[in-house]
């Protein structure tokens, strides 16, 4: 059974920072390609951040410069360092597994940045 376990989530004013972090169990995190989606209010799902289990990234335009993505295989664990953060970044953030040709989704976490 695959699990996703987002955490690091909260409440943080303007220009600000957190550190998000996904725990991954029941695949071989090695092999999967890992990423954050987000989903604000009223708008559709969007990538944030990928990251290959090559170790190769892409981010979302407006997040490139602000965010970083990174993974430790040993502790099955993606992470995003979300710097300088906007108003417009508040939403649910989650984690994303590619692995066996399939996808899986964590629970999501909320972020929500205060003018």
């Amino acid at each position: 059974q695959v699990q996703l376990v987002e955490s690091g989530g909260g409440l943080v004013q303007a220009g600000g920072s957190l550190r998000l972090s996904c725990a991954a169990s029941g695949i071989f995190f090695s092999l999967a390609n890992m990423g954050w989606y987000r989903q604000a209010p009223g708008k559709q799902r969007e990538l944030v951040a990928r990251m290959t289990r090559g170790g190769s990234t892409n981010y979302a335009d407006s997040v490139k410069g602000r965010f970083t993505i990174s993974r430790d295989n040993p502790k099955s664990t993606v992470y995003l360092q979300v710097n300088s953060l906007k108003p417009e970044d508040t939403a649910v953030y989650y984690c994303n597994a590619e692995y066996g040709g399939r996808s899986y989704w964590g629970q999501g976490t909320q972020v929500t940045v205060s003018s």
